[in-house]
């Protein structure tokens, strides 16, 4: 797909969202836009930008110990860290430093960590960082999970996001419906693309997406 608008960050320029319209199949939901975030995971300079961005809606009087990444956002979750500390974000961790992890998946969808890195989650004040959230069927997924391993989640950050909080936890995005207004996300049983036989273009997920 090649057909999509590059958007920029008001807040600094080095952060792009690259979208594209049409009909896609995501695993919560159907939308009319893909965000497309390859590069902004992989790209040290979007990455960097992007973290570095999301970590200026902090405060100094803020504690994290550990980001927790999903759908591949550990490179954005460094620079992150690395930001967050600059700024004076503290940790209760006996080294003073932030760990940055991702989730491991069971054959019931679920997120766990072994026992080798469950420290990470357990007792910390977590930060969970994700690409896009839409229907919040991942979030909720991942706060679950720290919960379990008894993690004290402290914020939601995003890239993008449809809503503004989950179960009363804020979640701070850099680009919002405030920019994309006409933005949908579609129940897979009743989206009206499929009912008006518009073909779906990809299916998409976290990784990317596979055209049709």
């Amino acid at each position: 797909m090649q057909n999509y608008t590059k958007v920029e960050y008001a807040g600094n320029s080095g952060v792009i969202l690259r979208i594209t319209p049409g009909h896609f199949v995501t695993p919560h939901s159907h939308v009319n836009y893909y965000m497309d975030l390859c590069d902004t995971k992989a790209r040290m300079k979007e990455a960097r930008a992007t973290g570095e961005a999301l970590a200026e809606m902090y405060l100094a009087s803020d504690v994290i110990d550990t980001i927790l990444c999903l759908n591949g956002m550990e490179v954005v979750g460094s620079y992150l860290a690395n930001k967050l500390t600059e700024a004076g974000i503290i940790s209760m961790n006996s080294h003073k430093t932030m760990y940055i992890t991702q989730p491991e998946y069971n054959v019931n969808g679920q997120m766990m960590f072994r026992d080798n890195n469950k420290h990470m989650i357990d007792g910390k004040k977590v930060l969970i960082l994700i690409d896009s959230a839409t229907t919040g069927g991942t979030l909720k997924t991942a706060l679950d999970s720290v919960r379990f391993y008894r993690g004290e989640i402290v914020g939601i950050s995003a890239v993008f996001s449809i809503a503004t909080q989950i179960e009363d936890i804020p979640i701070r995005a850099l680009f919002t419906m405030r920019d994309f207004p006409d933005y949908a996300s579609y129940p897979q049983d009743s989206c009206p693309l499929c009912k008006q036989g518009i073909p779906v273009d990809a299916i998409c997920n976290g990784f990317g997406y596979s055209t049709l």
